[in-house]
């Protein structure tokens, strides 16, 4: 069975969801959120990085970074910016949203799920308005763990449209089961909101990955390259070996300077940075989870001395493994 390296990844930097509002709009509506980092505190307090989504439950819309150019949204599809920039969801191309909408967004006093409903330029809170031509979104957030190292985030693009595909509603069907568990709020209906929130993030990245064109570069799409993929495999599988490049090419089957090459071309680091920096999440996770010695977990990630991993943890993190450990402890 093929090691599952995106999973790893996900589980590491500690991937969470919620569903926060909808956006129900008539005739012309935008709405507009500032960057996730000015907002992040109120929405996903935890949460060292947060990234937004909106999924089109019905009707048919425009989103853009702030200044970049739009993309046209159908029933059914999803767009989420992975980097947190500031963006805009409208009914037409070049719209705006009405002053201080986005305040909606970090109003911390707000019952959550609320629902903003635009009309032209009134906004209402707490009412939707069913009819034709009208758009309905379900929105949220999705945090995760940045430090020491998420390989995941730099390979997405800022804005990443996943458009709904028939032989895949099930994300659709997600949505929905979320926008009824939200009004009806039952025991337990936070905890199914939070997973809907991240099972939607993972088939989102799952979608774009098999988008793909073959020629890409990144992590991700390093995971589905022949050579790049086993390797990540193998040192994903056990960090603790004393993996060289000259033991990952020949367990590959490819040259050491080929491998190295492609290693570098498509990942942007090379095999034994990538190594050391994947041992450093693992041991932060270790650090965070547990309550073993840090000369424990420095054997446990392919450390001979705590001295040694200290040392490198430190010049990746910025501080040493204890005092990682007890902030992290402290905010979890």
């Amino acid at each position: 069975m093929t090691h599952d390296i995106l999973s790893d990844v996900l589980r590491s930097v500690r991937l969470r969801g919620v569903l926060y509002f909808y956006v129900n709009g008539t005739r012309e509506w935008a709405a507009e959120a500032p960057a996730s980092c000015e907002i992040a505190a109120a929405v996903m307090p935890r949460s060292e990085h947060v990234m937004e989504y909106h999924v089109v439950v019905s009707g048919a819309c425009w989103a853009a970074v702030t200044g970049d150019a739009p993309v046209r949204l159908e029933t059914g599809d999803i767009v989420l910016f992975p980097h947190g920039d500031p963006h805009v969801v409208s009914s037409a191309v070049g719209m705006r949203a009405p002053p201080d909408i986005a305040g909606y967004f970090e109003r911390k006093q707000q019952r959550t799920p609320f629902i903003l409903h635009l009309d032209a330029r009134e906004v209402q809170v707490g009412t939707v308005a069913d009819g034709p031509g009208n758009t309905t979104l379900v929105c949220g957030f999705l945090g995760c763990d940045l430090r020491p190292f998420n390989p995941l985030i730099a390979s997405l693009p800022r804005l990443m449209h996943v458009p709904a595909d028939s032989r895949q509603d099930w994300t659709a069907q997600l949505m929905r089961q979320a926008a009824a568990e939200s009004r009806d709020r039952r025991p337990g209906g936070d905890a199914m909101l939070e997973r809907l929130s991240e099972m939607m993030f993972v088939d989102a990245v799952r979608r774009h990955l098999g988008a793909l064109p073959e020629d890409s570069r990144g992590w991700l799409a390093g995971t589905r390259d022949r050579f790049v993929g086993r390797a990540l495999t193998l040192m994903h599988e056990a960090p603790a070996v004393a993996w060289s490049v000259d033991e990952l090419s020949r367990r590959v089957g490819l040259s050491r300077s080929a491998l190295h090459e492609r290693f570098v071309d498509v990942i942007g680091q090379a095999p034994m940075q990538y190594l050391a920096n994947w041992r450093m999440q693992v041991g932060a996770a270790l650090l965070r989870d547990t309550a073993a010695p840090v000369a424990s977990v420095a054997l446990e990630v392919g450390y001979q001395s705590e001295a040694a991993f200290t040392r490198a943890f430190k010049r990746l993190v910025g501080m040493p493994p204890s005092l990682w450990r007890r902030q992290a402890t402290a905010q979890a």
